[in-house]
């Protein structure tokens, strides 16, 4: 797992640490100390921590004026016994919420577990998303990660898609395919 490094090449588009309105403005990496883990693997210096023990993420792109964000993730989302889903949605979504955000493509193929817990946190999302017309998609989710994710019907809040040549997109392209293909499903 530390081999596996955040998605670097938006980053002459984009760079979190240096983004006055991110929650990661400042953080200073060091490439070769090796210091968080998921279980008992270390993973690559470049993930950001936010509250979770075993689910680590990178803002790879945010555009305030379209309201959109791309977030790559790492590790196991445990809302079983960590309750990620809050942590993420309080110390990352909601945060850029605050600054105009309300779409967002979360990255989830490095992502190998998945634990469901309860819904209340989705559902919460789901709605304060959809007032401001927002959305939230899980790409890449491993398919046996997605087994409680579906078992637990949370893609009725964070939706499942499969793009496996994403990196070939630039993150405004990216956006709108996503985008466009949530607004064709839409009844007009």
């Amino acid at each position: 797992m530390h081999e596996i490094e955040p998605y670097y090449h938006w980053r002459h588009l984009y760079i979190a640490e240096e983004d006055p309105r991110s929650i990661f403005y400042g953080q200073v990496y060091s490439e070769f100390e090796f210091s968080q883990t998921v279980y008992n693997y270390y993973i690559h210096p470049q993930w950001d921590a936010f509250g979770s023990k075993t689910l680590y993420l990178k803002i790879l792109f945010a555009d305030y004026e379209t309201g959109f964000a791309i977030i790559e993730m790492i590790g196991e989302w445990n809302d079983a016994i960590e309750n990620d889903i809050m942590e993420l949605k309080r110390e990352v979504l909601e945060k850029l919420m605050d600054e105009g955000i309300y779409k967002f493509i979360l990255i989830a193929e490095s992502v190998f577990n998945f634990h469901n817990g309860d819904k209340d946190y989705y559902e919460e999302l789901y709605e304060e998303l959809s007032e401001e017309n927002g959305w939230a998609v899980l790409v890449n989710f491993h398919k046996a990660a997605q087994h409680d994710f579906l078992l637990k019907k949370l893609n009725r809040y964070i939706e499942l898609m499969e793009y496996d040549n994403w990196r070939t997109y630039k993150p405004d392209d990216f956006f709108q395919l996503i985008d466009k293909k949530l607004n064709d499903r839409l009844p007009q």
